[in-house]
């Protein structure tokens, strides 16, 4: 089956074409991305199997526009055959890839309180799939799903009983199809022992999962997107009393708060400078205190959830690192395992440039906590479970 796979972000929208066989062979022919979205600097770019690449400014175009863009560049590569796309918020309805139909649709729109940064984006990319494909079938694949496994000591809140279960208050996680991906690719190597892992998904958004056996028993983002580690412009963790206090004593309004909480605050709000670990990597090496700061309390949350973890799987036997900047970024993990070292948790020479060539790297030194870099494949996954939902 030729499944194409559509992965909305903030500012872009991910898209391939997985050719997935009946003995479970998988080719990827072609793989994009359209970046800028919403600007008139807004660009695709192409990757072939072959090695070819291409880059073609596409003028200010929307989502739902960039939708036809992605279905465009494939039409030439792969006749497609179904539609997979990442949606992030399932809510207590949807814990499994769901054939999309218009009651699925409005259920997936009327989530968007839960993940206003993502679901509406998220419904206006299947819409656009479904007005330029609508003859295929589209499913939808949740990143809350692979978190259905939590147990009720991790995925209850302590707040009333009554009020939790009208409403179904419950932490349910995020970035779930990478957590799948990763988990399945490390615990499928030769000789590896990944029963008690824990994997860190370092980009924009930025959350950390204990897996035990393969099933998600923790994870640090909680009924929304906004809970636990420190991202690009979320703030993470805070005093529930904080909010209060702006609301009360400061007399800032619930809808400011919001996007004071989701829009300005964590790594750019920290270093006052920019939310690219990139350029406060490099701002920090020139003497930007604020840059370093915001690093090194990037940094010790994340570790902090590790140890956490730890104590969650009773042990940890591997620690992997995925995302843009879990991937890219040896300072950050660096930074991370040095608090860790305690734990036998030691970065080795291969730290430095990793080779992801065949999709993942050890760079652990010493082996007593194999630690890996995973190039996450979201799509790859999308496009696998949409087979599976559809046979």
């Amino acid at each position: 089956m030729n499944v194409l796979s559509l992965n909305p972000g903030s500012s872009s929208l991910k898209f391939a074409v997985h050719v997935i066989g009946s003995a479970g062979e998988d080719r990827c022919p072609i793989r994009g991305v359209l970046e800028r979205l919403g600007t008139s600097e807004a660009v695709l770019r192409i990757d072939g199997d072959a090695g070819e690449h291409s880059v073609k400014p596409v003028g200010n175009v929307r989502l739902s526009q960039a939708v036809k863009h992605a279905v465009d560049s494939c039409a030439s590569v792969a006749s497609i055959e179904a539609v997979g796309s990442r949606v992030v918020h399932g809510g207590p309805r949807f814990s499994e890839p769901t054939l999309v139909d218009d009651e699925a649709l409005e259920a997936i729109k009327s989530l968007s309180p839960l993940a206003p940064l993502h679901n509406s984006r998220d419904v206006e990319t299947i819409e656009g799939a479904q007005k330029v494909l609508g003859h295929l079938p589209v499913v939808a694949v949740f990143d809350t799903g692979f978190h259905r496994t939590l147990p009720p000591t991790a995925a209850n809140y302590a707040l009333p009983k009554d009020l939790v279960e009208a409403h179904k208050l419950r932490r349910y996680g995020f970035h779930g199809i990478s957590y799948r991906f990763v988990s399945e690719l490390l615990r499928a190597k030769p000789g590896s022992k990944a029963d008690r892992l824990v994997v860190c998904h370092l980009g924009s958004g930025a959350s950390a999962c204990a897996i035990l056996n393969g099933e998600s028993i923790d994870t640090s983002m909680g009924m929304t997107p906004l809970e636990g580690l420190v991202m690009g412009t979320r703030s993470g963790d805070v005093d529930p009393g904080l909010i209060l206090y702006l609301e009360r004593e400061l007399h800032i309004h619930m809808r400011e708060i919001d996007r004071l909480l989701n829009s300005q605050s964590g790594l750019a709000g920290l270093s006052g400078l920019s939310d690219d670990v990139r350029e406060l990597e490099r701002a920090a090496a020139k003497g930007h205190q604020p840059s370093e700061l915001a690093l090194e309390v990037f940094a010790y949350r994340i570790a902090k959830y590790i140890g956490a973890y730890s104590v969650a799987l009773e042990g940890l036997d591997m620690l992997a690192f995925c995302g843009g900047i879990g991937e890219n970024s040896a300072s950050v993990r660096q930074r991370i395992c040095r608090r860790l070292s305690f734990m036998g948790v030691q970065l080795g020479d291969a730290n430095a440039a990793p080779d992801l060539a065949g999709g993942s790297a050890r760079v652990d030194a010493n082996g007593q906590i194999p630690i890996w870099v995973v190039k996450t494949d979201e799509e790859r996954q999308i496009a696998r479970e949409t087979v599976s939902r559809l046979s």
